[in-house]
């Protein structure tokens, strides 16, 4: 792949930072700073259906290692929300779903968690020498990496209008629009609604973006269950990412 599509495929998908994908390679891209708080197992309570949950409740109810075998969770890091923040587009009426694909919660919410899954990392076999190691590494930037940010809103209602939104914007931008973050700029070129039926209520778009004239794929999904918003963005440095459904079966199975 040539370096240009891998930078604006990184670019286009920011909800995950560089820095992200670097570790994918093997390592942890995770400080002390960025550990979690709280190791909670899958056997979390629920976050009450009638009420926003605490932060306390959502760092409980977000994803863990434990949750998805195989794969790596890692908190956002400060690059990373910086990274989101900064980012815009070119319509007003995609800012819901360029927020969602950026870490950032629709509506107001009363507390957000976000975590980043990495996909199973491929091994190379026991005895494998340097270069093979290198080339397992490096598979693992074909694999789809997931954001995962958690929001709670003040009742199911608040919730509701977050997925009312995203399914507006959905529809508004259906013929694409371009993503703004710093001097980059990148075209998607297509938002198409995609199935998916879980939680309470939910909505999940794939989106082609234009990689320097090569077609990628992305994919975000927005789930709600009670008074809780899970939205997932999933994307792949070869341009082409799986709809993350494990990640969220394991997301809502945990939200309950």
């Amino acid at each position: 792949m040539r370096r240009t599509t891998v930078r604006r495929t990184a670019v286009a998908a920011t909800a995950v930072s560089l820095a992200l994908l670097v570790s994918a390679c093997g390592g942890s891209g995770k400080s002390e700073k960025d550990e979690p708080k709280d190791k909670a197992s899958s056997s979390a309570p629920a976050a009450p259906s009638g009420k926003g949950a605490s932060q306390a409740e959502l760092e409980k109810l977000v994803l863990t290692d434990a949750d998805v075998p195989g794969r790596k969770v890692t908190e956002a890091t400060a690059a990373d929300l910086a990274t989101a923040k900064g980012v815009s587009t070119d319509k007003a009426e995609c800012k819901p779903l360029v927020d969602a694909m950026s870490l950032r919660s629709g509506g107001s919410p009363a507390a957000t968690v976000i975590r980043k899954v990495l996909p199973p990392a491929p091994s190379a076999a026991p005895g494998a020498s340097d270069e093979d190691k290198m080339k397992a590494g490096l598979g693992a930037l074909g694999g789809t990496i997931t954001s995962d940010t958690l929001g709670s809103y003040g009742d199911a209602k608040a919730a509701g209008e977050v997925i009312a939104a995203l399914k507006k914007s959905g529809a508004d931008c259906a013929g694409g629009f371009t993503l703004v973050a710093g001097s980059d700029k990148t075209k998607f070129t297509k938002v198409a609604p995609a199935d998916l039926s879980t939680g309470d209520e939910a909505v999940a778009f794939t989106l082609g973006m234009d990689l320097d004239g090569k077609a990628g794929t992305t994919h975000l999904v927005a789930v709600r269950k009670g008074a809780t918003v899970a939205t997932f963005y999933a994307l792949s440095l070869t341009g082409q990412a799986e709809q993350p459904k494990a990640v969220v079966d394991a997301q809502v199975k945990k939200l309950g």
